[in-house]
């Protein structure tokens, strides 16, 4: 897969903004006003940050190499993903899933609905 992919699919998501918040080169999808992934350099190669259940992502990174914690995140939180390395593209698009999920799920009624009407 290729950033593009990646990038395409988190951009598919209803309610779904590409922002660059930080710098000029680090990619944040956002679902109303809250991160749910990030894209960056880290270390020469593509790094996506995503949210994901705590004891879920301890699991992810004892099965991969290339999961770590959340660079520059909350650690319990959010996992760091280095692309197209030892993690199945089927596994990074559950983990974009569940990383929207979980920060979908913590909006406001009003916010969601705001997404909804966008969609009807």
């Amino acid at each position: 897969m290729t950033i593009k992919d990646w990038i395409d699919y988190c951009l598919s998501k209803k309610g779904a903004q590409e922002t660059y918040p930080f710098d000029a080169t680090t990619l944040v999808f956002k679902v109303g006003d809250k991160m749910f992934g990030l894209v960056y350099d880290h270390k020469g190669e593509i790094g996506l940050n995503l949210k994901g259940d705590p004891h879920l992502n301890l699991v992810l990174r004892q099965e991969f190499k290339s999961v770590f914690p959340g660079y520059h995140m909350h650690k319990a939180h959010w996992n760091t993903v280095l692309i197209n390395k030892d993690v199945p593209d089927a596994e990074i698009y559950r983990m974009i899933d569940l990383s929207y999920a979980i920060v979908y799920k913590s909006l406001t009624k009003a916010v969601k609905a705001q997404i909804e009407e966008q969609y009807e």
